[in-house]
């Protein structure tokens, strides 16, 4: 049975069983095209990438040349982690047997939610396919980064991203000794991250301490405004689609009598992947961190009333710099 392939981890996936005719086509497709030139006749191998994270590394650390396709998934700015105008510099992709079977691959790189039938389907047409699964930590992403690398045959670039991925964490961590700052990130629907996921990492790395975990939630858990209000954090990250109706919990009117509370957008393209999004997400983290400690500041000068740890009581939440 041949199948199409599905989209990103954490996000989208499934599988479409083609049989018959169309399954037909496949097979004679990769019967019929040109063969490609030997493996030993090219320097770095030709790649089809079928996942958004993946997309955002390879796309910097191959030759463009290398990459055939990356997902349709990253030229869409709904569901991209990468910059869509480099995104729509490639061929993008669906993921099916036979876009990919036409473009003949050396490699295909696919997320860990890649249909069984599809990965079937490659693996009897003698297609290549590397794994890569969900980070749920800064090292886990590196570990990615440097295996996306020495699968484009650039293993130096992988070292130069991860390299750049310190630097900006260093950059964005919080002076020595601060105090944790409790911070809730709420997603679309109300759900919160789990503790074992790669933005609760770089939250505790900005200087961020996650409400919903000292709660006991865990990933794609929801979080009622009601508990909100009753034990409202210093800081809401705001991670969810201002257009979309499920976000409406994150932007309820309700949450500005929270005095000392300070809501902030979070971008939902920096929540699910790693490599060159970590240096956005943490740089968007110690922006809200440092304009925090401004408000400290107007507050003990005789400013802002406003400071870190005040009681809830009525009056308008704190706006984050947009």
């Amino acid at each position: 049975m041949c199948s199409r392939a599905g989209g990103s981890p954490g996000r989208r996936g499934g599988a479409v069983a083609l049989r018959g005719p169309v399954c037909a086509g496949v097979l004679i497709l990769a019967g019929c095209a040109p063969a490609s030139p030997p493996q030993a006749a090219r320097v770095h191998p030709t790649i089809v990438s079928l996942n958004p994270c993946s997309d955002a590394v390879l796309t910097a650390v191959a030759d463009p040349g290398q990459i055939l396709a990356i997902s349709a998934w990253s030229q869409d700015p709904a569901s991209s982690s990468m910059d869509v105008a480099t995104a729509r510099r490639f061929r993008a992709t669906g993921g099916t047997v036979e876009e990919v079977l036409a473009l003949r691959p050396d490699v295909v790189v696919a997320g860990s939610f890649l249909a069984p039938a599809t990965r079937a389907a490659f693996a009897r047409l003698g297609v290549r396919v590397e794994s890569v699964g969900i980070a749920h930590s800064v090292a886990e992403s590196e570990a990615q980064v440097r295996d996306l690398a020495r699968i484009a045959g650039h293993p130096q670039r992988g070292e130069a991203m991860v390299a750049g991925i310190e630097a900006a964490l260093a950059a964005a961590a919080p002076p020595p000794g601060a105090a944790p700052i409790p911070a809730l990130m709420w997603e679309g629907g109300g759900m919160v991250p789990g503790d074992d996921t790669l933005v609760a990492d770089l939250m505790r790395r900005t200087g961020f301490a996650s409400v919903s975990d000292a709660m006991g939630r865990h990933q794609a858990d929801k979080l009622p405004l009601e508990q909100v209000l009753a034990h409202p954090p210093r800081v809401i990250f705001a991670a969810g689609d201002a257009q979309g109706n499920e976000d409406r919990m994150l932007r309820h009117p309700t949450l500005s009598v929270l005095r000392g509370t300070m809501r902030a957008a979070f971008s939902p393209s920096l929540l699910f992947c790693g490599g060159p999004t970590i240096a956005r997400a943490a740089a968007r983290l110690a922006q809200v961190r440092n304009s925090l400690s401004g408000e400290t500041v107007r507050s003990r000068e005789g400013g802002s009333p406003e400071a870190p740890g005040s009681p809830p009581a009525r009056g308008r939440a704190r706006e984050a710099v947009k």
